[in-house]
């Protein structure tokens, strides 16, 4: 009899595992973009609405700014070497889209409003490409825009008052119009493999090609 009340038991278990499990698999959220996926946080409590001043001095939003898919990325005109590898990276990756017949926008948002000027976020940017936005602001509203992506900088105050650096998070972050931040790419991402991740992501969203 104890065999027989373990059994019914065991079944009655198993039964409410199985039930639970099909819960799940009905009811968890469907993710178009999972195989695009490499990084290990997606969706809405990154990015989000900022404004600030482009190139020509005129105040912007995210709105303005992001009418295309963009690849946006935080950093500081006076970077010694890793903006200029990282935006250079960026650029790469949005020449061989453009050769895959996708449109891209490449985004530098400046953290240092001290020294990035509009005219020397604009001379940076269009260093770097042709379509690169360059952005700077009031420091509040550079406080704001990191805080919106989750990015980190800080001054570092033991150098020259006037060459200074900043640290500051590495990241480029892939934004998409009305559906706002997707993914986020590391340093080391080539930008073959940007490239990919990101084609793959436009045509998941069903991105018109060029």
């Amino acid at each position: 009899m104890t065999k027989l009340y373990a059994g019914l038991a065991a079944a009655t278990v198993l039964a409410l595992i199985a039930g639970t499990g099909g819960w799940i698999l009905l009811n968890r959220p469907t993710d178009a973009f999972s195989e695009c996926r490499g990084g290990q946080v997606a969706g809405g409590d990154i990015g989000g609405p900022f404004t600030l001043v482009n190139a020509q001095g005129q105040t912007v939003t995210d709105k303005d700014v992001i009418t295309q898919p963009s690849l946006v990325y935080f950093g500081y005109t006076f970077c010694p070497d890793v903006c200029p590898l990282d935006n250079a990276r960026n650029a790469e990756a949005v020449d061989i889209l453009e050769e895959r017949g996708y449109e891209v926008t490449p985004v530098f948002i400046s953290i240092d409003p001290d020294r990035d000027t509009p005219e020397v976020v604009g001379e940076f940017a269009a260093n770097l490409h042709p379509r690169m936005i360059g952005l700077t602001g009031s420091p509040d509203q550079i406080k704001e825009a990191s805080r919106s992506f989750k990015t980190y900088f800080k001054k570092q105050e033991d150098g020259d008052p006037e060459f200074y650096l900043i640290d500051h998070s590495t990241f480029t972050y892939l934004v998409l119009p009305g559906r706002g931040f997707m993914d986020f790419f590391r340093r080391d991402v080539t930008p073959e493999e940007m490239a990919d991740r990101v084609g793959c992501f436009l045509q998941a969203d069903g991105t018109a090609k060029n």
